[in-house]
């Protein structure tokens, strides 16, 4: 059974159970899914039934932190400690098999189990704030306006430790039944990569402004 580094087995919640040899259980791994998805989905229970909720997310060392207004419900459970699960998959390809049935997708997908923390000091919220941002475009903090004390106030920030998640990985060709494999339909692997465009101006952009350096890198320009 693969562990962490550190050497600690799955937890029952954590454990992947269907194919079971795509697990991943080394924080490495988890890490790396995280910082790679721009996107994370939050599922809660509120008012007693299931919410899931997309969000942006940063991972800052053991714990992955998510924010949003003040005034959402979601985000205030979670700030309040509810148990939640945080998940995150990236879509590396399309897998198409000689049979309907083994058709599937390459994806690397993290899970994590725990539950919210509240994030309320704001050098901390702060900090948390500066990684949303540098995940989005590195070098964007510096060149935009830092939040007021009023829009710091506005933002709530939670956090959930990885200390139970896992990962789950599939890769490779299809994996067709012997019998199928001399069939005259094409299969293979057409693979999927989101990247950014050209970037599209704010009709309001003021006059003169060129792109900056940020979204120069992001873009690829």
């Amino acid at each position: 059974m693969e562990t962490d580094p550190r050497g600690t087995a799955p937890s029952r919640r954590s454990r992947v159970t269907r194919k079971p040899a795509r697990a991943r259980y080394r924080r490495a791994a988890v890490d790396a899914i995280l910082d790679e998805a721009l996107v994370v989905h939050v599922g809660l229970l509120r008012d007693g039934a299931p919410v899931v909720v997309p969000t942006l997310h940063a991972r800052i060392g053991d714990h992955v932190y998510v924010h949003g207004s003040t005034a959402s419900p979601a985000l205030r459970a979670l700030a309040a400690g509810a148990p939640a699960c945080l998940t995150a998959t990236l879509l590396d390809g399309i897998v198409l098999a000689r049979s309907v049935a083994h058709h599937s997708a390459n994806y690397r997908s993290a899970v994590v189990h725990g539950r919210g923390e509240p994030v309320t000091e704001p050098a901390a919220k702060l900090a948390a704030l500066e990684r949303f941002t540098e995940r989005l475009a590195p070098g964007r903090w510096a060149e935009a306006r830092p939040p007021t004390e009023r829009e710091l106030r506005g933002v709530a920030v939670a956090r959930i430790a990885l200390d139970e998640a896992s990962a789950k990985v599939r890769e490779g060709p299809p994996g067709d039944d012997e019998a199928d494999y001399a069939l005259p339909v094409w299969a293979g692997v057409v693979p999927v990569a989101l990247a950014p465009g050209a970037p599209v101006a704010d009709p309001r952009l003021a006059p003169g402004v060129e792109l900056s350096a940020a979204v120069r890198a992001l873009a690829g320009a």
